[in-house]
């Protein structure tokens, strides 16, 4: 039963934001977001503790309260993002940096885009398939419920976008990458959340935690080109820069891992610095935290 009020909720939202005027939607959505900082759950908390390591101490009241909004904003646009023209998506958001991976993508070149959770990267990769019109595969998480998962995968195929399960899929993901890059397609995958905790140990603000190593993986076995992309919050529009390509180093395959994903996190670390607030983490993230607590 749970489940099913789960999927009853995201399906009323989904719907019910878009009959909003535009201006009404965002101002819901600040308010949602300061009453949750206000309540201090236990996401919040843990959003503190995050952007602690990042600021280098206490955040203070502000920055909370508008990483929250950056939040919920994510959420907004989620829900109105389908029903939203082409016209709209270029006044609401905007590409830094996109010319060689599209260039590759002319001469039918893969490439990979490693990305935090930053602002909003459904707006990049519409922008990519519908503005660009360059080919977009990435991997979707199976969420639960099973009708939250489908609404998302057809979210994100009504994007453009070629969606790729990370369970419970016909293929194994990396393979069914593997060949969307051999033809010419950009694979992006969220890269800063290692779910498993069986990725690549890396340094990020001074502490130790694991990336996923699937982005470096990929580009190293299928020789083609690692980009990174920061995405952040002004006050019309979401910003995306992409950088790169990432040197993927030399030496044995475990090694390159090792220093292509400490690339790649350092690149994160440079924009998430720059813009703390727009860093949607409210989980345990730093390896510390997944650490029991000290016996008393």
């Amino acid at each position: 039963m749970p489940e099913r009020l789960t999927e009853f909720a995201y399906l009323a939202a989904w719907r019910g934001v878009r009959l909003l005027p535009e201006s009404a939607a965002y101002g819901l959505s600040r308010r949602f977001a300061d009453r949750a900082a206000r309540k201090n759950g236990r996401g919040v908390q843990q959003l503190r503790r995050n952007l602690a390591r990042v600021v280098g101490g206490e955040p203070d009241e502000d920055l909370v309260r508008r990483a929250m909004r950056s939040y919920a904003r994510y959420w907004i646009e989620a829900f109105r993002l389908p029903s939203m023209d082409d016209a709209h998506l270029q006044r609401r958001f905007e590409m830094i940096g996109w010319d060689p991976v599209h260039a590759r993508s002319e001469q039918g070149l893969g490439s990979v885009i490693a990305l935090p959770h930053c602002g909003n990267w459904d707006l990049a990769g519409a922008w990519a398939t519908r503005i660009a019109g360059d080919p977009v595969t990435t991997v979707a998480e199976r969420l639960k419920p099973e009708g939250v998962y489908r609404r998302f995968l057809e979210y994100r195929e009504s994007l453009g976008m070629h969606i790729i399960p990370t369970s419970g899929g016909d293929r194994n993901p990396q393979a069914a990458l593997g060949e969307a890059l051999n033809a010419g397609h950009v694979a992006a995958l969220v890269a800063d959340r290692d779910l498993g905790r069986s990725g690549t140990e890396v340094k990020f603000f001074g502490e130790a935690t694991t990336f996923p190593s699937g982005p470096a993986l990929l580009a190293i076995r299928n020789r083609v080109d690692l980009f990174t992309a920061a995405i952040h919050y002004e006050d019309d529009r979401a910003v995306c820069r992409i950088s790169g390509p990432v040197d993927t180093g030399t030496g044995s395959l475990r090694e390159r891992l090792a220093s292509t994903t400490q690339r790649v996190a350092d690149a994160f670390e440079e924009g998430i610095r720059a813009h703390p607030a727009d860093w949607h983490m409210l989980q345990r993230f730093w390896t510390a935290d997944f650490q029991p607590p000290p016996a008393t």
